[in-house]
């Protein structure tokens, strides 16, 4: 299985995101998945990667041509290039077969959204998953269930993802949906 993980390319986050995403890299090629990310070497997307090729796995790196290959991760196996970070997520939905968010901003929380708006919007059936890494997530998870209570979220929006902090569950959680 192809499975997206989004991510933040920062350096300056808690060392906890880097291990803990470490560990997501690493099982989920260990268990025959190849990893469909943004390419980066930094942050938890270099963190992911480094994981995945520990375990020997096949790993897509998906960027946009305006980066420069200095912030690219050497763990890809793949490097495929567009000309906007539109067509980049576009490309990620396309071979990805279900997505997890990692710890990450802005960036990480549109991709995150996009992906749900299109699930809700039955676009795909694709399984999504939060890492909810030392509970970083917590307060968002909140916010979408009240927003679900207020009936500004559907039950579709709500029910289409899972959050975990546990590594092994959220795989398990993918294998079994996807």
């Amino acid at each position: 299985m192809n499975i997206c993980v989004y991510g933040a390319a920062s350096n300056q986050i808690a060392p906890i995101f880097l291990e803990q995403t470490e560990q997501l890299g690493e099982a989920l090629a260990g268990r025959g998945h190849t990893l469909v990310f943004g390419a980066g070497g930094n942050g938890v997307m270099g963190a992911v990667a480094r994981g995945a090729a520990k375990a020997g796995g096949e790993i897509v790196g998906i960027v946009p041509n305006f980066f420069p290959d200095g912030v690219l991760s050497p763990a890809c196996t793949d490097i495929r290039r567009t000309e906007t970070m539109r067509e980049r997520k576009q490309m990620m939905e396309d071979v990805s077969d279900a997505f997890i968010m990692a710890p990450g901003g802005v960036g990480t929380l549109d991709e995150f959204f996009e992906i749900l708006t299109l699930r809700q919007l039955d676009r795909h059936q694709k399984p999504i998953a939060i890492f909810n890494v030392d509970g970083v997530f917590d307060g968002l998870l909140q916010a979408l269930s009240r927003l679900h209570e207020e009936k500004f979220i559907g039950n579709t929006g709500i029910t289409a993802f899972s959050a975990f902090s546990d590594v092994e569950e959220l795989l398990t959680y993918l294998e079994e949906n996807a």
